[in-house]
């Protein structure tokens, strides 16, 4: 099944796996396939590094989606029938177009984007980088200028807070911390006014920063978007659960990166979210190969041609060869029988790194092969 089989009808692709796998250019080369299918297609990286920028021969990326040229991908077979969009999620501008949009007023909005506080705070709360990561989804969704939006994560153990930020941020937002900043009483109030002013009064007087008040503004201006940011909490968690939402597992045949992915599937069934499928990158071209070669009778027949020496170093190569093959096979069998996925979907070793609109034409025809392409990548389980 190709990738855009498993795509039919989903609005949001979140593509997961751990760092090193190739998920940056697997994202850029699945946006640029379901672009060139026709859809208008945004492709969202949090990924501070320029590879997405640089692959699809972009100067920069912002906060906010840049069309895509679709000159640049005519000389390389590939017709642009749809729009391909791309941004690069800056964290903090995120969070305060969010308070812009959620504050009740310019005053609150004005005391908030201003604040001390809230200037070292909106970029760690309660994992503010996932959650206004998903929010930018969800604005990006709720704008309707998009078939599909596809989010390339951090590497997966950082991802799983994807899933966990609405409520981490609800809960903070509902904490007793911030009640106790909102309307301290009883016995919270005479730790705010004594213990803890003392303590404060004497940070003024050492640096000169008022922090208490800092805090106390903070907070009570926070007051205002409280109920905004729990409702958005909440469209958040809805869209991530959304049917047509799926998260994309990236991966290669290595122990580590196949026991993250296996670990991520894991999270996400207990959290109820959609699995849309695997993708193995970097799988050694040998896998699927019908019958093992054997080195003893590959180099007695090379030994004429070659000389015996010579023709022994090529056995040992293709000896080699077939043990990575077999590694990988045995990963991908191991795969398919943790995660579910009976057709994950192989790319091979490409020659040197993916770093431009070459190398995203090579993983997309991998990516979007039919069943009888003879091309594609395949391995069959019962022999690995």
């Amino acid at each position: 099944m190709s990738v855009a089989e498993r795509l039919e009808g989903k609005r949001m692709c979140i593509v997961a796996g751990s760092g090193g796998v190739g998920k940056t250019t697997t994202a850029a080369a699945l946006a640029m396939g379901l672009a060139a299918e026709g859809r208008r297609v945004a492709v969202v990286t949090i990924d501070p590094a320029r590879r997405l920028a640089d692959s699809l021969g972009l100067e920069e990326l912002g906060n906010e989606p840049r069309l895509v040229d679709p000159e640049r991908f005519a000389g390389h077979g590939l017709q642009m029938r749809g729009e391909l969009w791309a941004m690069m999620l800056d964290a903090k501008r995120t969070f305060d177009e969010l308070i812009e949009r959620l504050a009740p007023d310019e005053r609150t909005r004005d005391d908030i984007l201003g604040n001390r506080i809230y200037a070292e705070l909106s970029g760690a709360v309660a994992g503010s980088q996932e959650f206004t990561a998903i929010a930018k989804l969800y604005e990006l969704d709720r704008s309707g200028r998009f078939d599909v939006i596809v989010l390339d994560t951090p590497p997966s153990r950082n991802a799983l807070d994807f899933l966990d930020a609405p409520d981490r941020l609800t809960h903070f937002f509902e904490g007793r911390a911030v009640k106790l900043f909102l309307a301290p009483t009883g016995l919270a109030a005479k730790v705010m006014g004594r213990g803890t002013g003392v303590v404060f009064s004497i940070l003024k007087r050492v640096t000169g920063v008022d922090l208490l008040t800092d805090l106390g503004t903070f907070f009570r201006a926070l007051s205002g978007v409280l109920d905004g940011f729990v409702e958005r909490a909440a469209g958040v968690k809805a869209l991530l659960a959304d049917p047509a939402t799926t998260f994309l597992i990236v991966t290669s045949p290595q122990r580590e990166p196949v026991a993250e992915a296996i670990y991520f599937h894991g999270k996400l069934r207990e959290a109820g979210m959609p699995f849309g499928g695997l993708v193995v990158n970097r799988v050694d071209p040998g896998v699927g190969d019908a019958a093992p070669l054997d080195p003893e009778a590959v180099a007695a027949e090379l030994a004429a041609g070659l000389g015996v020496p010579l023709a022994r170093k090529v056995a040992r190569t293709v000896a080699d060869a077939q043990v990575l093959a077999a590694r990988d096979a045995a990963s991908i069998a191991l795969l398919r029988r943790e995660l579910g996925d009976p057709e994950p979907i192989l790319i091979p070793h490409l020659d040197g790194d993916v770093h431009d609109v070459d190398g995203l034409v090579a993983i997309h025809r991998h990516l979007f092969a039919d069943a009888g392409d003879p091309d594609r990548l395949l391995v069959d389980v019962r022999t690995a």
